[in-house]
């Protein structure tokens, strides 16, 4: 099996020489080659043809963002990783880098307490994204267990969906850009999802997605009362709960312990709302690393709920879908791009005592396309 082949871009001698030690330790990757700007990035990636290139945002000369847009121009598929800081201008950054096509991101530490802790937490993120966006290209493909026929679930006839569930992660900010706008400002539930992201990262992602979509898109705050036709994400860094209170149902936050890693975790939400809206949810998984979601997909289904997932083909990492379709937990598979119309047709369908959609609701379909 070849080595994962990286080109570290970072304009600090020291952060250079950090990821150098860490991503050479494991005998999966090799380090072909640094860069201290965008420009010799650049030239270094025609001369070297690395599987994968880390690359900072902050940078003289040429920046990260400058750096691949210029990298977008000749290859679309080569993995980048940005590297940035928990910070709102690195936030920022790093979504608009998303935007232009990074694959995904990881964040400088800070407050670590030591430089020893700083190392582990980087190497704790950077090197499971290295080898899961690598897989293919370098044959270290894992095979998930083979696909389950879906597990038997029963369901009313005329069961009505009063609430949408999303879990995504690696990928899932573009991903979510791709759905979400789509939503028609009518939608007749609230949605809530989780995307595996950090503080600060969470709030300027729930803005970006508001500013183009037509309906309102927030991040999750204790106490809000769900509505129709409004989203709310998970704030980084706390899990998200629904509960059922007199006023309707509530948005909670926690800091319980991570699940599957992850704080907040999509288990927790999945979970939560099928515990308060038994078979009335429509759960969706999309693109991720991990396992995260398997459990409550399955929480759900047993609830009488429906969970559909996005396709291989189109998930920048197939680990979060693809597992809860081998764990017989997805309902149906489908393309990105038809993601939010089938969303919304199962919304809209089930909320009509007839089999067609009314007048009004083949509007609200026809919107979502």
């Amino acid at each position: 099996m070849n080595p994962i082949r990286i080109l570290v871009v970072d304009d600090s001698v020291v952060m250079r020489k950090v990821l150098c030690e860490i991503l050479s330790a494991d005998p999966q990757i090799e380090v072909v080659g640094t860069a201290s700007d965008g420009h010799i990035a650049l030239a270094k990636i025609a001369q070297l043809h690395p599987d994968l290139v880390t690359l900072d945002v902050e940078m003289p000369v040429l920046n990260g963002l400058e750096t691949l847009a210029e990298l977008r121009k000749v290859d679309r598929k080569l993995p980048v990783v940005m590297f940035s800081t928990l910070t709102e201008r690195g936030a920022g950054a790093t979504l608009d880098a998303l935007s232009l096509g990074a694959s995904d991101y990881a964040t400088k530490p800070s407050n670590t307490g030591s430089p020893a802790a700083a190392v582990a937490a980087i190497r704790a993120e950077l090197i499971p994204k290295i080898k899961a966006l690598c897989a293919h290209r370098v044959g270290m493909v894992t095979s998930l267990p083979p696909p389950r026929a879906p597990a038997p679930v029963r369901r009313r006839t005329h069961r009505r969906i009063e609430i949408v569930t999303i879990g995504t992660s690696t990928g899932g900010p573009n991903a979510l850009a791709e759905v979400l706008p789509r939503i028609p400002k009518d939608f007749p539930v609230p949605i809530v999802l989780v995307q595996h992201m950090p503080p600060i990262f969470t709030r300027l992602l729930a803005e970006r997605l508001g500013s183009h979509s037509a309906i309102p898109i927030h991040e999750g705050s204790a106490g809000i009362v769900l509505s129709p036709g409004q989203a709310w994400i998970a704030p980084g860094n706390f899990h998200m709960t629904v509960k059922r209170t007199a006023a309707g149902s509530r948005l909670e936050l926690n800091q319980d312990a991570p699940e599957n890693s992850c704080r907040p975790a999509v288990d927790v939400l999945f979970r939560s709302v099928a515990e308060i809206y038994g078979e009335s949810v429509l759960g969706v998984v999309m693109t991720g690393m991990g396992s995260d979601g398997v459990h409550g997909a399955q929480r759900i289904r047993e609830r009488g709920g429906e969970v559909i997932i996005q396709d291989e083909a189109s998930s920048v990492v197939w680990g979060m879908p693809g597992l809860v379709h081998a764990a017989g937990q997805a309902d149906a598979v489908y393309p990105l791009e038809q993601l939010s119309q089938e969303i919304t047709r199962r919304v809209v369908e089930s909320r009509s005592p007839a089999a067609a959609p009314t007048q009004s609701q083949s509007l609200i379909l026809e919107r979502s396309k």
